[in-house]
């Protein structure tokens, strides 16, 4: 079963949950840990106490008791944002629970086995799995290769191949052999295992704020902070206004009204869906069958601007492919064909079976039996450097025909006193300089053609590229090819810059280049060789198939161990900041139309004349009803507003690859213009409805 669940906002299960978690969030040490919403409970209290106080003395008031249950609302409201967002993440760990099994481990002691339960097992411990077996703890395989059923944890069906002594050695806990013999030694303590830390950090149990949201809540709690200290200061140019004026006491200054008045200023709108926007971004990679170990690692992910890609399996498709037959002179390009293709019929390398195909498509053909030939087939050797097949004909005559390196055909063409064309070689030294791989066939002394062997790029991954740079992020593909072959394929896929013949400690050089430059670097490897640079990275993804060390030494583990996942994981942490950024826009946009609800409403009398109506009436912009209508309008669209955005918040805003500035000025149009408009809107709606 995938991590991917049903986990849609509108689950009937999902929302009774949160509900419940929303009343248990009003614990005032859950609270104090969002301090604007903790503001606004504090509020709340106030206001609570004092309708009751009325209560009891006699002078109920229904207006401070709306008041009161509003901003409740408010406090609620944003408690169930963080507790869906939550919610989700829970959803999706309990999936990964119900794979995760108890199982009896074949400990293996000296030559001897022993049976014993999973969780006892301890770093460092030897066991045996067979066929059937289920993995009992994460590990490293130290002897043997198996077929593992890896679906529990990536959801998908087929098996994976895992060995010893390579970069495929890894296995996770509650995964299954489906065949062979393999020795694992254990590589986690009862408790930290790998799917232990994902349920951990998916249930947001280890989820701590990222520097990002440290600094978003200092900033609203500084303006929380200025608006209370505006706030406590309007009693007493209220009472000074009206001595000086002559007029009686307001009854529009009461404490439930200037809580309100300070509930609706602070920004309580980003303040109840911060932690939300924070949990979906995990939640989102999640789906993506992405493990982050830190919401501080999504947010560098959106700030990025170099990727290092490794070429092989990232932009081609990691095998040679035959792309071309081209005939020497007096040779059809069918005949070339034909004869490459019985020369392939028993290669079952990618490289073989692609030539196979590439004359059947092209040229109609068909594949043809192997018994059926009377043929002997050559196996390819590293000393041979060629492959072919002996084909017995009617007349008693063998033909011999290879495939191989332009020297080993040279060398065959020449030992059957035959001469190797000058034209065979330039078209030789033209692929090797376009950074393809030519291969020469020969029939008995006769040179046919070559065929163009080359690294196919995937399809679509240019298009992905050109997106990144016009997000402006630059690419890097890193390459142990020569530096002929690796500027071909880079100048095909259309990559920014490449490094050739690089090794480990080159990757790790150019990350701390790139970095000393200020950079933010993203890297993606499986290997051992890999771990200083995925340590070192900013973003460093490890592949679940790859070893133990680059799994630790990641931020992020790819279940999938698809490597062009970066470039999705870029995406999700941009599209995060970007969230995180609008949403923010929005809600401090809107206060200012809260403002122009609730200070016309509770400063009318001042200055006023018999009336009732004064100059400051003239701030009464939105024609609202009266001033409790006003306030009451204010505090409800204050509370609405939080649940109307945690689809939203959850989902993410629409993202799409352009440009920071572009980003900015489109987001300050929707969000911040929208922001100003929304409550206008939102708070003459709710006081006509008030007022019917």
């Amino acid at each position: 079963m995938s991590t991917k669940q049903n986990t849609n906002l509108f689950n009937k299960k999902l929302i009774l949950q949160a509900t419940k978690d929303s009343f248990i969030k009003l614990n005032p040490g859950s609270l104090v840990k969002n301090p604007v919403i903790f503001i606004v409970a504090i509020g709340s209290l106030l206001t609570s106490i004092v309708v009751f106080a009325s209560l009891f003395n006699g002078n109920f008031s229904s207006f401070n008791l709306q008041i009161a249950i509003w901003l409740w609302f408010t406090v609620l409201f944003a408690n169930f944002s963080e507790a869906i967002a939550e919610g989700r993440g829970k959803a999706q760990a309990e999936s990964l629970r119900k794979n995760r099994t108890q199982t009896q481990a074949r400990k293996l002691t000296g030559q001897k086995e022993e049976l014993v339960s999973a969780p006892e097992l301890k770093k460092g411990d030897v066991v045996v799995c067979e066929a059937g077996d289920v993995i009992p703890s994460d590990g490293e395989v130290i002897e043997g290769i198996a077929s593992v059923d890896e679906s529990a944890i990536t959801g998908e069906s087929a098996p994976v191949i895992r060995e010893s002594g390579g970069d495929r050695s890894a296995v996770t806990g509650g995964t299954k052999v489906i065949s062979d013999r393999i020795l694992i030694r254990i590589t986690s303590e009862p408790g930290d295992t790998f799917i232990d830390r994902m349920i951990a950090l998916v249930e947001g149990a280890k989820r701590k704020k990222t520097p990002n949201e440290i600094a978003l809540s200092i900033l609203l709690s500084g303006l929380s902070i200025i608006f209370l200290l505006a706030v406590v200061t309007l009693p007493a140019f209220f009472a000074y206004s009206l001595s000086a004026s002559g007029l009686p006491a307001s009854q529009n200054l009461t404490i439930p009204v200037l809580i309100a008045l300070l509930v609706c200023l602070i920004p309580t709108t980003i303040g109840g869906l911060l932690s939300a926007i924070g949990i979906s971004g995990m939640d989102r990679l999640l789906q993506r069958n992405v493990i982050a170990t830190s919401g501080r690692a999504i947010e560098a992910a959106g700030d990025v601007d170099v990727l290092l890609l490794d070429k092989t399996g990232t932009i081609t498709l990691g095998n040679r492919m035959a792309t071309d037959f081209i005939p020497a002179d007096g040779v059809t390009v069918e005949e070339l064909a034909s004869a490459a293709q019985l020369s392939s019929l028993s290669d079952e390398t990618p490289e073989g079976r692609s030539i196979v195909i590439l004359a059947k498509e092209k040229f109609n053909i068909r594949g043809r039996e192997v018994q059926q030939l009377n043929a002997l087939f050559i196996p390819f050797t590293a000393q041979s450097r060629m492959s072919g097949v002996d084909i017995k004909t009617k007349d008693g005559q063998t033909r011999q025909i290879r495939k191989g390196s332009a020297e080993a055909i040279r060398s065959f063409v020449q030992n059957n006193n035959s001469f190797y064309p000058q034209n065979i070689q330039d078209v030789v030294s033209e692929l090797a300089r376009q950074g393809a791989t030519p291969l020469v066939v020969a029939q008995d002394n006769k040179v046919l053609g070559v065929i163009h062997l080359k690294d196919i790029v995937k399809g679509g991954i240019k298009q992905r590229f050109a997106e990144l740079r016009k997000m402006g992020i630059k690419t890097v593909m890193i390459t142990g090819d020569n530096a002929l072959t690796a500027a071909a394929i880079a100048a095909e896929a259309g990559v920014d810059d490449f490094m050739a013949e690089a090794t480990p400690e080159d990757k790790l050089r150019r990350i701390r280049e790139e970095q000393a430059n200020g950079h933010l670097v993203g890297m993606i490897g499986d290997g051992t060789n890999d771990a200083p640079a995925l340590a070192q990275a900013d973003i460093g993804i490890a592949m679940n198939s790859g070893t133990q060390a680059a799994r630790e030494a990641g931020n992020m583990v790819d279940l999938d161990s698809n490597p062009t996942k970066l470039i999705e994981v870029v995406e999700v942490g941009k599209q995060l900041l970007m969230t995180r950024g609008a949403l923010t826009t929005f809600s401090i946009a809107n206060d200012v139309a809260k403002y122009f609800a609730i200070i016309p409403a509770i400063a009318i009398s001042l200055y006023s004349g018999k009336n009732g109506i004064g100059p400051l009436s003239a701030l009464n912009v939105m024609n609202l009803g009266s001033p409790q209508s006003a306030i009451l309008s204010a505090v409800i669209f204050n509370a609405i507003i939080i649940i109307l955005l945690i689809p939203l918040a959850l989902k993410g805003v629409p993202y799409r690859p352009v440009s920071a500035n572009t980003a900015l000025i489109k987001n300050l149009f929707i969000y911040g213009l929208g922001g100003l408009i929304a409550p206008f809107i939102g708070i003459k709606l709710i006081d006509l409805l008030i007022n019917l």
